[in-house]
C-alpha cells in the first residue's frame, strides 16, 4: 500500500478567480457580483447595475494533466471517469473545480444562481481512493444598507442550496460509481439547505480608504435536511455547514490617475479556528495593481504559498487567469498543490 500524509483541504462554499490571484483575500476588496457569495455588504460598493450571462470558471490541480495522460477521461468532475485514473497513480492528488454564476446586481441589491462542482481525490492503492465530491446548485438573494454616506455598509444574503456530496476515505474505484449506486450504499448524500450570511464593512474617510470587513457565514448553521427540489434519492443528508466568521482589512493607493493598487489581509474561519490544527491555512494576503480598469495584475500569499493573477477587462468582457498554491498536507508535513484557474465572463 502507498502511504501518504495528506490533510483535510479547506473546501469553501465559493472561491473566485480574482481572490485566488490575491491570496484568496476577498471580503474587504470584492466589488462585483461575487459579493453575493463573498461579502453581501460589498453590494453597497456597486455604482451601476449589470448582469452576468456567461462566466465559466475552471480550476485544475497540477496532477490533473498527468493523470489524464495515464488514463484519459472526458469529464473532470465525473467520479466514474476520474477515480479509475486516480487509482493508477497512488499518491497523486487530483483537484478539479468548475462553476458558473449567472447573476444580476445593482447598487445594494443582487440575485444570482451558482452551479458548482468540486472533486478532490488521492489513492492509497488501486482499490482505495480518499475522495471528496460536491455538487452545489444555489440561489442567492442579497441586500445591503448604507449608512453615513457609505462609510458603514451592512449587508445580508439568503441562500438556498441543493447539495449532493460524497466524503469517503476508502472508496473503491473498481465498484459502481454512478450517483444512484453510491446513494443506495449511503455514500452519496443529498439535501437542500436554507441559510444566511451577513457582512459589515467600515471605511474610514481618510487617504487610502482604510477598510475593515467582517462576514458571518451560515448564521445558526446551515442544515441540508429539506426534501423539496430533490435531485437524488438518498438515505441521509450532507453534514451541516457550521456558522463561521472571516475578518479582513484593505486599503487603496492611487499612484497616478490611471494606476492604483489595492492591498488586503484576511483571516478565515475565526469561529472554527480551534478545530484547525494547521493555523497557516487561515492566513491570506494579496495585492492588486489596476491599470486604467483594463489590465489587472495580482499577487498574494495563500496559506503558505504564492499566488498570482492577470485580468483583461472591457465594458462587456473579462478574461482572467490565476495560479495559486493550496495546502493539502499536515502541520508537520506541509504539501502544496499548485493549481491553475481560467475564467471568461460576458456582461450586459
Amino acid at each position: 500500500m502507498h502511504l501518504n500524509s495528506y490533510g483535510s483541504e479547506r473546501v469553501e462554499f465559493y472561491k473566485g478567480i480574482r481572490p485566488l490571484g490575491m491570496g484568496n483575500t476577498s471580503i474587504a476588496t470584492v466589488n462585483d457580483e461575487t459579493a453575493l457569495a463573498l461579502n453581501p455588504a460589498s453590494l453597497g460598493r456597486l455604482r451601476d447595475y449589470f448582469g452576468t450571462i456567461i462566466d465559466p470558471e475552471i480550476d485544475l490541480g497540477s496532477s490533473a494533466l498527468n493523470l489524464y495522460r495515464g488514463k484519459s477521461f472526458s469529464n473532470p468532475y465525473s467520479l466514474s471517469q476520474v477515480l479509475p485514473s486516480v487509482a493508477t497513480s497512488p499518491g497523486e492528488y487530483y483537484h478539479a473545480r468548475g462553476q458558473v454564476f449567472p447573476s444580476f446586481v445593482a447598487k445594494n441589491f443582487g440575485i444570482g444562481v451558482l452551479a458548482k462542482y468540486d472533486l478532490n481525490a488521492v489513492a492509497d492503492s488501486a482499490t482505495s481512493v480518499n475522495t471528496f465530491y460536491r455538487d452545489d446548485m444555489a440561489l442567492l438573494l442579497g441586500y445591503n444598507f448604507r449608512f453615513w454616506d457609505g462609510r458603514i455598509k451592512f449587508g445580508f444574503v439568503g441562500k438556498m442550496i441543493s447539495r449532493i456530496e460524497l466524503n469517503e476515505t476508502t472508496l473503491d474505484p473498481t465498484g459502481s460509481l454512478d450517483n444512484a449506486s453510491l446513494a443506495t450504499a449511503d455514500k452519496m448524500k443529498q439535501g437542500l439547505g436554507v441559510g444566511a450570511d451577513a457582512g459589515l464593512i467600515l471605511t474610514a474617510p481618510w487617504k487610502n480608504l482604510p477598510t475593515l470587513a467582517v462576514v458571518v457565514r451560515d448564521i445558526g448553521n446551515t442544515s441540508y435536511d429539506k426534501t423539496y427540489f430533490s435531485r437524488l434519492s438518498t438515505p441521509s443528508n450532507p453534514s451541516p455547514t457550521l456558522q463561521d466568521m472571516d475578518v479582513g482589512a484593505s486599503f487603496q493607493v492611487i499612484h497616478k490617475p490611471n494606476f492604483r493598487s489595492t492591498w488586503a489581509l484576511e483571516y478565515k474561519g475565526v469561529l472554527t479556528a480551534k478545530d484547525e490544527e494547521d493555523k497557516q491555512k487561515l492566513y491570506h494576503a494579496g495585492i492588486e495593481f489596476n491599470f486604467g480598469d483594463v489590465f489587472f495584475f495580482r499577487v498574494g500569499y495563500n496559506q503558505r504559498y504564492i499566488t498570482s493573477g492577470f485580468e483583461l477587462s472591457s465594458e462587456r468582457f473579462q478574461f482572467q487567469v490565476a495560479t495559486y498554491g493550496e495546502e493539502i498536507g499536515t502541520v508537520t508535513d506541509p504539501k502544496e498543490d499548485r493549481r491553475n484557474v481560467v475564467k471568461f465572463s460576458f456582461r450586459f
